[in-house]
């Protein structure tokens, strides 16, 4: 693992300053409920370096405006997904075509301040989820001789996520959030989980799509299929108190055919996957992690691509990326079903979806082909009482071209 520390000296100037900024927007009070910050895979002018557009959530009107000096750069080529650490206070940032992971602190103003980068275990890194205490990354392909025009099966890596204690042991002293070292697979000696089916021919290649890891922490789930039996998979594991993972029993559980994107509710009972192929959604119960399939499946739109499952309300929200729409469903508390509320009107393409933090009354798309030169992002009012959507005022919203993902922080961080 190779890491890029920042000088101590910059560390101090940013904490000073992300404490005045506290200071002048707890004195003149503001509407902001949430910042939003979506990466764009194509920076305005080039064709390799991201950048980050952060907007802010008018709580009233649901209006997103981007703050001043947005966009920020990605610090890499082509970021794919993001995550944010569960005090709110880092924004972590997945740079397809580096391979590598950027942590940025976040400012009490929204903005972002690059801390360090380390390196995935694997190529192509794809998605990413965190825990309160360690980071989980899909990598497209396991560290091996393979690429695109030689693809092998992916993998997944773990790395602890440091306290401030932690962090402040190292040399130089760095800040609460700072990625540590890779914890590595007793099974194989190496830093990464491989994601194959055993029994199987060698020669499948499973490719990862999504993953999860429900509230508790406990467990991570990975959606991934079979290239060459066209059948879909979400590979289990529990999380050991070291980051260490075991795979759970039936793993990996059945899956349609091309899982596309994974969420779990807020209690961590039930677990969904979205079925790119058959235009659907899967439901299963999890007891102690292990996944048991719900009778039936719920219909989608066209394409579904990504999911998010309200952790206050019992609603699920499903980003249709062909039909360029959202699909709403109820949740009940007792079985898990889906029930279909309505489809809404997106922008096009929509590959993200998010819900706003800090009160859950906004949901959120990144919509890749956007409008014409440009990406959109798509802001929905949530009617809490039903779980219809609303079109926010003036949504969509412009971003920079090929939004590729979207997450969350309120703006008082809990």
């Amino acid at each position: 693992m190779r890491m890029k520390f920042n000088k101590t000296s910059q560390l101090l100037l940013v904490s000073a300053v992300s404490l005045l900024t506290a200071g002048v927007l707890a004195a003149c009070g503001t509407d902001t409920v949430d910042f939003v910050y979506v990466a764009s895979s194509q920076a305005a002018g080039s064709n390799n370096y991201g950048e980050i557009n952060v907007f802010e959530i008018n709580q009233v009107s649901g209006l997103m405006r981007q703050i001043p000096t947005s966009p920020f750069p990605s610090a890499g080529r082509k970021p794919v997904a993001e995550a944010v650490s569960k005090d709110y206070t880092n924004l972590y940032v997945v740079n397809q075509d580096d391979n590598t992971i950027v942590q940025f602190l976040i400012g009490s103003d929204g903005k972002l301040y690059p801390q360090n980068t380390v390196n995935t275990p694997g190529i192509f890194p794809l998605a990413v989820a965190v825990s309160s205490s360690y980071l989980f990354i899909v990598d497209t392909y396991q560290p091996l001789f393979c690429s695109s025009a030689a693809p092998c099966s992916g993998s997944v890596g773990v790395f602890p996520i440091l306290t401030a204690a932690q962090a402040q042991a190292l040399t130089p002293p760095q800040i609460a959030g700072t990625l540590g070292q890779q914890v590595a697979n007793p099974a194989n000696g190496a830093n990464y989980w491989p994601l194959t089916l055993s029994g199987k021919n060698n020669s499948d290649i499973i490719l990862p799509t999504g993953i999860n890891v429900p509230a508790s922490g406990a467990y991570l789930y990975i959606s991934a299929y079979d290239t060459a039996a066209n059948a879909g998979y979400i590979f289990g594991f529990s999380i050991g108190l070291d980051g260490v993972l075991s795979a759970l029993s039936g793993s990996p559980f059945p899956a349609g055919v091309h899982p596309s994107a994974i969420a779990s509710d807020s209690s961590g009972g039930f677990v969904y996957v979205t079925d790119s192929t058959s235009g659907r959604v899967l439901g299963y119960s999890a007891a102690l992690g292990v996944l048991s399939p719900l009778s039936g499946a719920y219909p989608s739109g066209n394409g579904p691509s990504a999911i998010a499952v309200d952790p206050k309300y019992p609603y699920a929200f499903v980003a249709n990326a062909t039909d360029g729409t959202v699909s709403a469903y109820s949740i009940s508390s007792s079985t898990g079903a889906l029930t279909t509320i309505g489809t809404y009107q997106a922008g096009v393409d929509p590959v993200a979806i998010g819900i706003d933090p800090g009160t859950s009354h906004f949901v959120f798309t990144a919509n890749f082909l956007g409008n014409q030169a440009v990406g959109t992002v798509s802001d929905f009012e949530l009617n809490t009482s039903n779980g219809s959507l609303v079109n926010a005022q003036h949504s969509p919203f412009n971003s920079n071209p090929l939004p590729t993902a979207v997450a969350a922080v309120p703006h008082t961080p809990q």
